[in-house]
């Protein structure tokens, strides 16, 4: 009975420190990988280990569970016919995104070089992608343009698709192509990590014909610099 209670005790750095008691939630290995997979919304358990390559099935069954008692994940049961269950950040969960976004440009220099065993998953641009595109909507935007509000950009990669949806508050991003997207991007996995790393903008990147935006609406006009 001691060594059960030994195992399930919580991890904890024991520091009154607001930074450690972060990484007593999200300090171990995986947990926010996880959170970046949630992020696109609702998860069944095997398409985040599908989306989640060198991740043993224990491990993610365990840093689910301490996501779901740290209220950062909730598992629930879909409605028929599907009646799967998935996996779901909580309100505190959602409340990552500014963290990974803050990592994904700090470790932006280090995708200059890809390995040779590196995975790839098109979603995986998304997060660093998300301040470009939604500073390029914002209605007070200096920029070209000046803003064009709310819409649905789809993003088109050789390894894939995904989509973000920008307007009011933070913007959110889906795996796979949009239903109706208010303007696509497409080019190629090396031009979106100079996107997201400021190396490249969006106006060079169209000029350069290193992006091609379609769409008629505001949106895609301002991608363009119309």
């Amino acid at each position: 009975m001691s060594r059960i209670r030994h195992m399930s005790r919580r991890r904890s750095y024991d520091q009154y420190c607001a930074t450690a008691r972060a990484l007593d939630s999200v300090g171990d290995r995986w947990t926010l990988l996880i959170v970046r997979e949630l992020l696109a919304g609702p998860r069944r358990y095997t398409d985040l280990h599908a989306d989640l390559p060198g991740v043993s099935t224990d491990v993610l069954a365990s840093r689910l569970k301490d996501m779901e008692r740290d209220d950062l994940a909730l598992r629930r049961k879909l409605p028929p016919p599907a009646g799967a269950y998935v996996y779901e950040l909580t309100e505190r969960g959602r409340g990552l995104l500014p963290v990974l976004t803050a990592l994904a440009e700090w470790g932006a220099p280090a995708l200059e070089e890809r390995r040779p065993t590196d995975a790839v998953r098109a979603h995986w641009f998304a997060v660093p992608l998300l301040p470009v595109l939604d500073g390029l909507s914002d209605p007070a935007c200096s920029g070209v343009g000046g803003g064009s509000g709310e819409g649905v950009v789809e993003v088109r990669l050789d390894e894939g698709a995904f989509h973000v949806r920008l307007g009011a508050g933070d913007p959110v991003y889906g795996d796979g192509p949009a239903e109706s997207p208010d303007a696509r991007l497409v080019l190629d996995a090396d031009t979106c990590r100079e996107l997201s790393g400021g190396a490249l903008t969006v106006g060079d990147g169209v000029r350069e014909g290193r992006i091609e935006v379609s769409g008629d609406g505001p949106l895609a006009k301002v991608l363009r610099g119309e």
